[in-house]
């Protein structure tokens, strides 16, 4: 910490010993947020003495550092610089953002230039990716997403006591679910996959919710909590047409009627065994597909080879971690909601069912008056000023909020930007957001922007 912050820590520390927790999130204070390959030594000098140069430095927010890389690589990483993917690293992984390969795409053409400051680190081949995923298939890959096994007899129960979903639902059902601070704030968001009557996977967003969970165990070890993330991988085998390149590598059933969106089934694909949950994190059809590592390469083979007469492509966390993920007005923790938001405010009140009985935070949500803000969504008409996050939001001419995530929505044609506002500011408003010294206008918009039936995904 520098001199700089000492006054914050000072009122951190007072609230936490006065009132049990800080009015401000710090999660990015925390030092459990660090994965094992973050503690090496080396690792800490090296990114420590870059800190230090860097401490006044203007940096872009996707400027990936420049040591120690190539930490951590999943088992398609080979195949991903065949079809020369640029990466960026996030927590040591080394991150696909789009492909070269993809460059000749015809999409590619129709997509529209950006400022300066949000074309570094991007690509217009990451929009034709997003749109290829819109219109027919496109693998991503998701194995740096954190994921968690939780068994033994107790795990149900410890799993109900810290989320506000239900969990408590028959083998092969999946269910979104948050977990709260005492006084009500979302610490994370999870998907916890019920595969047998006493194991869970779980996915989590960082090693701060795994030391939590860990902190939480029942003394008589009841509950067990492994880390599953290095030892498999995942690819999102998502599009309109995904079903047609999965159906026929697998003797089980991947319809509709037999496997609805938010299930999970165990299964083989072309010989490799997966765990297949129907989710969709970019609002398309399709299956999160996780397998040991050992058969990752063959499951990223099967099925690139099969998807060929689909027109299937690898795709990028550029399109999926943004323009898609905005598009269906899916929150991101620890950019869009941290611990200082509760559910409701931050739209994912749903997840919250507080008729099921105790559950860490309840107490908090029943006496909590109505939020006088919320997590609103914006749209901006100028394709040109795509904005990036925490940049102020002015409405009625005055400093009302912030942005939190925002990319361009290729599907919709517009810029999109997720802004904690005024509950007064309801769809319709007019805004403005402020960007190196100019104030864009923007519409709050009614949300999901793409889909808001859900049918894509019910297909």
């Amino acid at each position: 910490m520098w001199i700089t912050h000492s006054a914050g820590v000072a009122r951190a520390m007072a609230e936490w010993l006065v009132d049990g927790a800080p009015r401000t999130d710090l999660h990015g204070c925390d030092l459990n947020r660090f994965e094992t390959a973050q503690l090496a030594p080396g690792y800490v000098h090296a990114r420590s003495c870059q800190s230090f140069v860097e401490v006044y430095d203007i940096l872009h927010p996707l400027q990936p550092a420049e040591k120690y890389r190539s930490l951590r690589t999943t088992p398609f990483y080979e195949r991903q610089k065949d079809l020369g993917a640029v990466f960026l690293e996030a927590a040591g992984w080394e991150r696909p953002h789009w492909y070269e390969a993809n460059a000749d795409l015809p999409e590619v053409a129709g997509i529209p230039a950006r400022n300066e400051w949000a074309s570094r680190f991007w690509s217009p081949i990451a929009g034709a990716e997003a749109l290829v995923a819109r219109e027919r298939v496109a693998m991503f890959d998701m194995t740096p997403l954190k994921r968690l096994e939780v068994t033994g007899r107790g795990a149900l129960p410890f799993l109900q006591t810290l989320t506000t979903n239900q969990v408590d639902k028959k083998p092969g059902a999946v269910t979104y679910t948050l977990m709260l601070g005492e006084d009500g704030g979302i610490r994370s968001d999870l998907t916890v996959a019920r595969l047998a009557d006493h194991t869970f996977q779980v996915g989590v967003n960082s090693q701060l919710d795994l030391d939590w969970l860990r902190r939480q165990l029942p003394a008589d070890g009841s509950v067990q909590v492994r880390d599953l993330t290095g030892g498999t991988c995942c690819i999102g085998l998502w599009g309109p047409r995904a079903r047609e390149v999965l159906a026929p590598l697998t003797k089980q059933d991947f319809s509709h009627r037999a496997l609805g969106y938010f299930k999970g089934q165990q299964a083989y694909v072309g010989g490799v065994p997966v765990t297949a949950l129907r989710l969709s994190y970019v609002g398309e059809l399709g299956w999160e597909l996780y397998t040991s590592a050992e058969y990752g390469r063959l499951l990223w083979d099967t099925l690139f080879e099969a998807g060929q007469s689909a027109g299937i492509i690898a795709a990028g966390r550029s399109a999926f971690n943004t323009c898609m993920r905005l598009e269906k007005g899916y929150r991101l923790w620890g950019t869009d909601m941290t611990a200082e938001h509760d559910p409701y405010e931050a739209g994912v009140g749903f997840a919250v069912k507080m008729d099921k009985g105790f559950f860490v935070g309840r107490e908090a949500l029943e006496g909590k008056p109505p939020s006088s803000r919320r997590l609103s969504c914006l749209t901006i008409d100028d394709p040109y000023a795509v904005v990036m996050g925490s940049e102020p939001v002015y409405v009625g001419g005055q400093p009302a909020g912030y942005v939190t995530s925002a990319a361009f929505g290729y599907t919709i044609g517009k810029s999109i930007a997720y802004a904690w506002l005024p509950v007064e500011a309801v769809a319709g408003t007019t805004v403005q957001v402020e960007y190196f010294g100019e104030r864009v206008p923007a519409t709050v918009a009614a949300e999901p922007l793409f889909d808001p039936g859900m049918a894509r995904l019910r297909s």
